[in-house]
């Protein structure tokens, strides 16, 4: 058979799509087989999804996700398709052990660029869960190679969520999360209360001091302290003082702690800053990127790490990071990779975010007083409406969806993180599509 074989097979009636969808693919969070059908996405372009059917009244809906937060400049981007099309004629892949290539070096460059200060060493990672693995696999190996192969737990704060791999499964908050069934199963690690909310808020001197005393009653055993910067992400969007992040980092220079900024969710703009460490004015020892790195068109991550890290694991009985993902480096998410933050950098990202989250500010103004809701929260390009309930996943999705709008409440909260090209007008449909879910849902 030659390559074109499967050019011409005509596409799949969407009954057909639904009912071999429902038999053979598994969804994120779902049972096998699917229950829910989902809808049948046939294109998307600029901030709209095109359905194959009507859902709702509607072909189109503008998405209020980003799909997952990652999509920031939207879909069918001219630069980054022209970006993915360039790199497809040169090489779409090629394996990076003893290999290397330029799209690979060139983003590697730009991220130690725009990254804090000191972060140099970058590892290409296939998924956000990855680079999480990869940045705990550091921590523990640098203080293996410094002989205290004691220093080998984890400490985070309640209400993070990390990933669903092994090691991120065992730093989201293990009470109501999503991975409480493994509880007596993942390493045990070490948890502080959840950090007062609002980003604006005075910090609390008392947990200040609950963060110190925590860090320093287990710094023996502690390789690193993991958290979400400024905003905790799927564990609940909630947000708080860039002070706790610098209390981490003063607490972890102190005690002889490794700290990693798991800025998956925050990096690229989301919080109003480049990256939500930004806010707070510190470096890590390792950062982990994903999500928005590619712009939403291909799956990749990345974590960064400094010198002494870098330098500690190489000084080691053994020399080298025993990790290398087949797909480690891929040149097409590189170069797109590199497209998309160029992109980023080229416009003025800044006051794109602070026009969403003015849209999102006006359009979500007294929804607090809706029947269910208990509070509003914006911060960047995220707006919150947090329910006194477990949200009606289906009956919210309608709702949004019949005012042409894509959203994905979860737990007890209607939320969006728009792509930053969102109008004006798309905006203002995003905030009803809200207000209605909430009410509804």
């Amino acid at each position: 058979m030659g390559h074109d074989s499967h050019a011409a097979r005509s596409p799949l009636d969407t009954r057909e799509l639904l009912d071999l969808d429902r038999r053979h693919v598994w969804h994120p969070y779902g049972p096998m087989p699917g229950r829910a059908a989902p809808l049948v996405v046939e294109s998307a372009s600029g901030v709209r999804l095109r359905l194959a059917e009507e859902f709702c009244g509607r072909r189109e809906l503008v998405d209020g996700m980003s799909s997952w937060w990652s999509a920031v400049h939207g879909y069918n981007h001219p630069v980054l398709n022209e970006a993915a099309r360039a790199q497809l004629e040169s090489m779409s892949h090629v394996m990076f052990g003893g290999l290397t290539h330029e799209p690979a070096v060139r983003l590697a460059k730009r991220l130690v660029d725009i990254t804090p200060a000191g972060l140099e060493h970058v590892f290409l990672a296939d998924s956000g869960s990855v680079s999480v693995e990869v940045a705990v696999k550091m921590c523990l190996q640098y203080w293996r190679s410094q002989g205290r192969g004691a220093k080998r737990r984890l400490m985070t704060w309640r209400g993070g969520y990390h990933g669903d791999t092994w090691q991120p499964m065992s730093v989201c908050d293990p009470e109501g999360g999503m991975h409480e069934l493994w509880s007596g199963v993942l390493p045990r690690q070490v948890f502080a209360d959840a950090p007062p909310p609002g980003f604006g808020a005075a910090p609390d001197e008392a947990y200040v001091r609950h963060l110190r005393e925590t860090v320093g009653r287990h710094a023996d055993e502690l390789a690193a302290v993991i958290v979400e910067p400024v905003v905790q992400g799927a564990g609940g969007m909630r947000f708080h003082s860039p002070a706790y992040v610098r209390a981490l980092r003063e607490a972890c220079d102190e005690h002889d702690v490794l700290l990693v900024l798991d800025e998956i969710a925050t990096g690229f703009g989301r919080t109003g800053a480049l990256f939500a460490a930004d806010h707070a004015g510190v470096t890590p020892d390792v950062m982990c990127l994903g999500k928005a790195l590619t712009g939403g068109y291909l799956t990749l991550a990345a974590a960064l790490c400094t010198p002494r890290v870098a330098a500690g694991i190489s000084q080691g009985e053994v020399p080298v990071l025993a990790h290398g993902p087949t797909f480690m480096g891929n040149p097409l998410a590189a170069a797109v990779a590199d497209a998309s933050v160029g992109l980023l950098l080229e416009g003025d990202w800044a006051a794109e975010v602070r026009r969403v989250e003015e849209g999102l500010r006006t359009g979500l103004a007294g929804a607090e007083e809706l029947p269910g809701v208990t509070g509003v929260r914006v911060l960047g390009a995220i707006g919150v409406l947090q329910l006194g309930h477990e949200a009606d996943m289906a009956a919210a999705t309608r709702a949004a969806a019949r005012h042409g709008v894509w959203l994905r409440p979860f737990r007890d909260m209607v939320y969006a993180m728009p792509p930053y090209v969102t109008g004006d007008e798309d905006l203002a449909a995003v905030c009803a599509a809200m207000r209605a879910a909430a009410a509804e849902g």
